[in-house]
């Protein structure tokens, strides 16, 4: 690799999600479908190197195909997995966490002058109208960092002395 190439790619090290982004842009052509820093890195470096260096030869883009071709792609999960993530999910449901008080509860809590009200349900939580999986999403929603749910909302078991 020449040394022009090097230093174009450490400058992609300091490039902010958003520049990356647009470099990318200007690469391949298209935008980027993921924000991940250190995916568009290696993308746009990948691509930087392939034309300094040349792309795949036409020998290993048909070997590629042919390969491709060649595997056999199951488009669904077989039968038996679906009965097993069926039976995932009702243990997961008679797992309950023993420290969430029982479905239809309100958990309350003020959190910088506002008040938040969660009701617990069945199979997750509701917050403002929207159903949400987790006690540490709403959480996280609410103050803007990440928070345990749990610790959040007063919920952890305490230990006696």
């Amino acid at each position: 690799m020449d040394e022009a190439l090097r230093r174009e790619i450490e400058g992609l090290r300091k490039l902010k999600t958003k520049e990356l982004k647009a470099r990318y842009r200007e690469v391949f052509g298209e935008p980027s479908p993921s924000s991940n820093h250190a995916h568009l890195f290696r993308r746009v470096a990948w691509r930087l190197q392939a034309r300094a260096e040349g792309d795949l030869s036409d020998r290993a883009r048909e070997r590629a195909a042919e390969l491709a071709d060649d595997a056999d792609l199951r488009l669904r999960a077989p039968r038996q997995f679906w009965g097993k993530l069926e039976r995932a999910r009702e243990e997961a449901g008679a797992r309950r966490d023993r420290r969430l008080p029982v479905a239809g509860s309100v958990l309350k809590r003020s959190y910088r002058g506002q008040a938040i009200a969660v009701k617990v349900l069945d199979d997750g939580f509701e917050y403002n109208g929207s159903r949400h999986a987790s006690l540490s999403a709403i959480a996280s929603q609410v103050t803007g960092t990440r928070w345990n749910g749990f610790a959040f909302f007063g919920l952890l078991k305490q230990e006696s002395a």
